[in-house]
């Protein structure tokens, strides 16, 4: 599994391998029920402390996209496209906020969708 981590960016490591691996199960290169490298193995493969992998499998866990089964390993969750709808549902909520708040400064739907058009 190739985790690309930018040591320049402001995102700390773990929420960058979070983002990796939620981007890897919703393009279906990461399928339900499939097993992913231990904590120990991925820190060893990217360069990074376990700890940090670690923390990134931890807020896996707590979102449903993982589950570690002891002395089996850890494995994508059985329940992956009702994990993915909600994250996609999430995403549409914050979406439907932001522009709830541009429409409050006086841009209406039309205008925030030209100018996301235009921003391409």
């Amino acid at each position: 599994m190739l985790i690309n981590l930018d040591y320049q960016s402001r995102l700390p490591i773990y929420e960058q391998i979070v983002l990796n691996i939620e981007r890897y199960v919703a393009l279906g290169i990461l399928k339900e029920n499939e097993q992913i490298p231990s904590v120990r193995a991925l820190a060893s493969s990217i360069g990074i402390n376990p700890n940090t992998v670690k923390k990134a499998y931890d807020e896996l866990e707590t979102k449903g996209i993982i589950v570690t089964i002891s002395t089996k390993g850890t494995f994508i969750t059985k329940d992956i496209k009702k994990v993915i709808d909600n994250k996609i549902n999430n995403e549409i909520e914050d979406i439907k906020e932001k522009i709830a708040n541009l429409e409050k400064l006086g841009i209406s739907k039309k205008e925030i969708l030209k100018r996301l058009e235009s921003s391409k």
